[in-house]
């Protein structure tokens, strides 16, 4: 009964800010599913880009999500995060259209930076909502809801993308990033009805509804804060991981003698265990002795992972198979429990009266980690083999150590804005 009530909290929240919240999540992860699966194929094939202008494109774009995950973190604390979300979210879905119009090179960098940049954006305000909007363990458990959404959305935007690879036309190509951007700013529209809903919601230790209320006490800059520092830096290297799945594995499994259809099911795998078992495995994060704990074990766990990995590459294919499964599953609980002590850790170790811009430098962390991440995974574990993967398990080893050394470290801000949740009233 718990796992149904479980299922039925993540997909329908009870407080009114959860459910804007997860159906602008929905439609955002649809638009994220398609546009990853047909974006590669669109710019190469339709627009008529090389592959290396492309990475280098997209490169360039990465910078600037970079800089906009802390800028708007600021611009959060001004504004308001629910404001700054709602506009990032729409301007994203208008610069996804912007690429049916694409011609060139330069027309395709400038959108691309404006499409990150925005993407950036959003998933700062988003954090600097949940850590304004919700307190103590609540914050872990509702981020842990929205990822487990999702990953579910993502899957069900990569299979409807499927129709538009099967025609394999231009039309189909432009059809299906249409439907991204129109999803895009649906999104947009649940977040923009929160400046009418949150004031109603009583109970918040800081309610989101508008520069007076978001960023009414002006607190201190993150970058100064050099617990935080540490924290992010430390996180950020533990985030490298998700090069590994996206980047590594499908290149390291082509060079082994398991079938590259296995790539498909180590995914799968992936996205089955993060929604089962994300949402139970967050719960008690909030305390940062315990996300530092979890940082930590996480780091184990892939770098056993990346043991795995390493040895799939001296076995025949039922061996190469059976240890790939077995280092997708490592991997991924490992992801579980890193995302888990990542949030708690960014969300407790913040003073809350500059929320959206310690959430901003949090997140800066973890665009550097994607930005970072492609390239260090090629150059190390996919060039080297399995003198790259120990150099990437000792590397997050020491990521996850360092990140418990900051936790355990910690001593409990003794101030007003973060002596302690208020309890809140749920409206429905």
């Amino acid at each position: 009964m718990r796992e149904k009530r479980d299922v039925i909290r993540t997909f329908f929240p009870e407080d009114r800010v959860g459910r804007s919240l997860t159906l602008s999540t929905m439609a955002y992860a649809l638009s994220s599913g398609v546009f990853y699966t047909v974006s590669t194929l669109y710019f190469t094939l339709v627009i008529g880009l090389g592959a290396t202008t492309v990475g280098l494109g997209l490169g360039i774009a990465g910078g600037a999500g970079v800089l906009s995950s802390y800028a708007s973190g600021r611009l959060a604390d001004r504004l308001g995060a629910h404001r700054v979300q709602t506009a990032a979210t729409a301007l994203n879905g208008v610069a996804m259209l912007a690429y049916t119009l694409t011609s060139d090179a330069v027309m395709f960098t400038l959108i691309a930076c404006l499409t990150v940049a925005m993407r950036s954006a959003s998933g700062t305000s988003k954090q600097a909502m949940l850590a304004r909007w919700y307190t103590g363990p609540e914050r872990v458990e509702v981020r842990a809801r929205m990822r487990v959404v999702t990953n579910v959305f993502i899957g069900l935007g990569t299979l409807a993308a499927a129709a538009a690879l099967l025609a394999g036309t231009a039309v189909a190509y432009q059809a299906a990033i249409v439907a991204c951007g129109v999803l895009l700013l649906t999104a947009a529209v649940p977040l923009a009805r929160l400046g009418r809903q949150v004031p109603e919601l009583p109970g918040r230790m800081t309610a989101p509804a508008g520069p007076a209320a978001d960023g009414a006490a002006k607190g201190p800059s993150p970058l100064k804060d050099r617990t935080y520092v540490a924290s992010v830096a430390c996180n950020a290297v533990v985030a490298l991981q998700f090069g590994l799945m996206t980047v590594g594995v499908p290149l390291w499994v082509a060079s082994t003698g398991a079938p590259t259809a296995l790539v498909s099911v180590l995914l799968v795998l992936n996205t089955v265990v993060v929604a089962v078992l994300q949402v139970r495995v967050s719960r008690g994060v909030h305390d940062v002795r315990r996300a530092g704990i979890a940082v930590r074990r996480a780091s184990w766990l892939i770098a056993l992972a990346c043991g795995l990995y390493a040895l799939a590459g001296y076995g025949n294919a039922v061996i190469a198979c059976a240890l790939l499964i077995m280092a997708a599953l490592a991997h991924t609980l490992g992801e579980i429990l890193g995302e888990a002590g990542g949030w708690g850790m960014a969300f407790e170790l913040a003073d809350q009266r500059s929320a959206g811009a310690y959430q901003g430098l949090s997140q800066t962390g973890y665009a550097i980690a994607a930005m970072v991440s492609p390239v260090l995974v090629t150059s190390t574990a996919v060039e080297h083999g399995t003198v790259g993967w120990l150099a990437l398990a000792a590397l997050f080893v020491a990521g996850g150590t360092g990140a418990a050394m900051v936790a355990r470290r910690h001593r409990p801000r003794e101030t007003a804005a973060a002596a302690g949740p208020v309890p809140a009233a749920k409206a429905g």
